[in-house]
């Protein structure tokens, strides 16, 4: 083969490879009603897109992931063990609604799919509480978690989310969703559609669903999923996705509105497909606006 077609074969090559890196989209763009959001590409590690990344903020049941890592990271205790409800030693549930009764008993992987796909606040109590090492090591042992991951602004005071206390960032959850995606198990129960699962003392069967219908949609290709809502925490969202041959954590926080949350993952789903996000409401931008500036109060030089 002659130099030149050598050096004509090397330039094709180059230039493949120039048009097979994705594109990255324009940010300015997208628009969602979530007031805190990062966007990033697993595999390249660019932040596609971010809002407030770096605020400090209640997380709800995202926090739930946590509680997962910490169980599964417990080789003492088996999956298939049954445990009794148990919330005891979480006071923040005291007068909480929730469909599984008080010493009635699931075992342990059952009790971790009601926390992972039902955000069932007593089932991730109940793990809590039948750590090997106990209730108060258990919640230790979320923030030191934490901190090995380098999620440095993130702090757990139990294992639910229904505390307002339990904070975080966006940049640190999207940390969050790379280990959470680091153990199969999570990424089965937390895009499990729906399970009727079977209960002892007193035997009974009671169906659960997916608090994110978007796992239930053939549009989308999800790894991973946890939502999350207290008043505090507005609606929350975290998912890991694959869009147009991207491997994404998005996170998504204070969504303003009882679907936007899932309605902003349509749009940055959208934006990455299409390069436009479309538009939220009125009402969202100006929820949005206001969060900002109350934000900016608080950072703003005394």
């Amino acid at each position: 083969m002659s130099i030149r077609c050598i050096l004509f074969s090397l330039l094709v090559l180059s230039t493949s490879l120039v048009h097979a890196q994705p594109v990255k989209p324009d940010p300015t763009k997208l628009d969602l009603a979530s007031v805190n959001a990062l966007v990033l590409d697993l595999q390249t590690n660019d932040v596609l897109y971010t809002r407030n990344p770096d605020a400090v903020v209640p997380i709800a049941s995202v926090t739930k992931l946590m509680t997962a890592i910490v169980t599964l990271e417990d080789k003492t205790e088996p999956l298939d063990e049954w445990i009794a409800v148990d919330i005891s030693k979480d006071h923040y549930l005291k007068g909480v609604f929730s469909r599984v009764r008080i010493k009635s008993e699931l075992q342990r992987k059952d009790m971790l799919l009601l926390t992972l796909m039902a955000s069932e606040n007593r089932a991730a109590a109940t793990l809590a509480h039948h750590y090997s090492k106990g209730y108060e090591a258990f919640v230790a042992a979320m923030n030191a978690k934490a901190k090995a991951l380098g999620m440095t602004k993130t702090h757990f005071v139990e294992p639910t989310g229904i505390s307002e206390l339990n904070v975080s960032t966006a940049r640190d959850l999207a940390r969050l969703v790379q280990a959470s995606a680091k153990y199969p198990l999570i990424n089965e129960l937390s895009t499990t559609p729906k399970k009727d699962l079977r209960f002892r003392k007193p035997n009974h069967t009671m169906a659960f669903y997916n608090t994110n219908p978007l796992v239930r949609a053939n549009s989308w290709d999800i790894a991973m999923s946890k939502t999350g809502f207290i008043n505090e925490a507005g609606r929350c969202l975290v998912m890991k996705a694959d869009v147009k041959d991207r491997k994404l954590a998005i996170v998504l926080l204070d969504s303003f509105g009882k679907r936007s949350h899932f309605g902003d993952a349509n749009r940055v789903k959208r934006w990455l497909e299409t390069g436009k996000g479309g538009s939220v409401h009125p009402s969202a931008k100006a929820y949005v606006m206001r969060k900002e500036k109350a934000l900016a109060s608080l950072h703003k030089p005394s």
